[in-house]
């Protein structure tokens, strides 16, 4: 079955935009002793603030509509809606024009509403009783990882019962599904007040950059939407890591923070490998992120496997270009004082030209996840008003945490500044499995990926 893209919503949502305070909406009652989300809690609200009206509002949305709400997740904004109604799930895809054999996957505010989503709809799972464990229907192979990792960035596959109570377009033709518990307090807490499992892609247009922020969701699914809760930017900025513990050896589907180190770490996975590098681009995807093309700008990226230097810019940049440098590591501001006195024979410039920095202006302040962005330009001294090209640089930093807490935001900044081209600085992947997140997203967003 060849996937479909749900055409577009026909009808107008009015978007609205509510902040929420994670510290404002209450506190959370945990069963027994031990405080965990593991176990079942509850949520007492704080109705002195509007934040916890907020937050109520969305729950009763995801309840009784269809159309999906957004909301912060400690990774990234997600889009979410009732696992367990199809027709609830149906938003997403036509919100987002997702392919629908792109599987989603499933969040979870305790182990026992993850309990009965692995039971036969109308099974029963005895969370009192003394032999539970040896009934538990989460496979004792992610046992040690949840138990270290949730909750937390981590998507785990887990086999689908039959019949499932979740909605088929949930996993498509699949016989397994992803879940995860998110470690956001707000993400928690709109689960756990909506009693339903959430099923929440990114909360993005189909292909685009993922959001790290109210304003990013705002900009792809305004008046395809009626709620956006702001929570401020998320703290980590890449999607979760995603892993299949149902074959053996066991295999990473999608890089996330949680690197192949620390789930080496874990009992029963120290034989675990990438199995994200080949995907077969024919066949039902396991996890997302693994087939279509994701987190793409307008602009055309050209992502660089090595030190980004100012021949590589000026070689791809042609007449009256705006153009991006998103730089990690190598590429400084010293290397743009070097580029005022380089005279670029590039035939499609058609002159002799040299660069010259036209105050270094600060044009955009993306500073809520990532650093100001500065405008420069290109110029040729004898013919400025033919050949001219403005160039915006910013700094992701360049530790691995930096650069992934900035990376999207920072393709959307450049984007919203209207450039034609974005060169961008990749990073040494053996820096562990956040920096190969990074490059893994990178090189889905590439139009051209050059190796230098």
């Amino acid at each position: 079955m060849s996937p479909q893209t749900p055409q577009a919503d026909p009808v107008w949502h009015e978007t609205r935009v509510l902040p929420v305070d994670a510290k404002r909406i209450g506190r959370f009652v945990f069963n027994g002793d031990e405080q965990s989300f593991q176990n079942d809690w509850d949520i007492e609200l704080d109705h002195n603030y509007p934040d916890a009206e907020h937050l109520q509002e969305a729950a009763r949305l995801l309840q009784n509509s269809d159309t999906p709400v957004a909301f912060p997740t400690e990774t990234v904004y997600g889009l979410g809606a009732d696992a367990t109604r199809n027709s609830a799930v149906s938003g997403i895809y036509t919100v987002k024009q997702r392919p629908s054999d792109n599987p989603l996957i499933v969040h979870v505010c305790s182990l026992s509403q993850l309990r009965k989503l692995l039971l036969p709809q109308g099974g029963q799972t005895d969370e009192s009783s003394s032999s539970h464990a040896s009934r538990d229907p989460i496979p004792a192979i992610y046992h040690p990882l949840i138990s270290r990792f949730w909750p937390g960035p981590l998507t785990i596959i887990l086999p689908l019962p039959q019949p499932s109570s979740l909605a088929p377009l949930v996993t498509g033709t699949l016989s397994t599904f992803g879940a995860r518990m998110p470690s956001s307090t707000l993400a928690l807490g709109l689960i756990r007040l909506a009693d339903v499992p959430l099923a929440a892609p990114s909360a993005n247009a189909s292909t685009k950059p993922s959001p790290t922020t109210a304003a990013h969701v705002l900009h792809d699914l305004s008046g395809r939407i009626d709620l956006i809760l702001d929570g401020g930017a998320c703290d980590i900025g890449v999607e979760s890591t995603v892993v299949d513990g149902l074959v053996d050896p066991p295999v990473i589907l999608r890089p996330g923070q949680i690197s192949i180190e620390m789930l080496r770490q874990c009992p029963g996975w120290d034989r675990a490998a990438v199995g994200y590098e080949q995907s077969p681009q024919t066949a039902a995807p396991r996890a997302p992120g693994m087939k279509y093309k994701h987190y793409s700008p307008r602009a055309r990226l050209l992502l660089i496997d090595g030190q980004l230097s100012t021949n590589i810019i000026l070689t791809f940049l042609g007449q009256n270009e705006r153009a991006g440098i998103l730089q990690t590591v190598s590429w400084t501001d010293e290397q743009l004082e070097r580029l005022k006195s380089l005279y670029d024979l590039n035939p499609e410039l058609g002159h002799q030209s040299k660069i010259a920095a036209v105050n270094g202006n600060v044009v955009a302040d993306s500073s809520i996840v990532a650093p100001q962005i500065k405008e420069y330009q290109i110029m040729d001294y004898r013919n400025p008003e033919t050949a001219q090209v403005k160039l915006f640089t910013t700094s992701l930093g360049s530790d691995v945490a930096s650069i992934a807490h900035g990376l999207f935001s920072a393709i959307r900044t450049l984007d919203q500044l209207g450039v034609n081209i974005i060169f961008v600085e990749g990073i040494d992947e053996s820096h562990g499995d956040a920096a190969a997140a990074i490059m893994n997203r990178l090189r889905k967003a590439a139009e051209q990926h050059i190796k230098v």
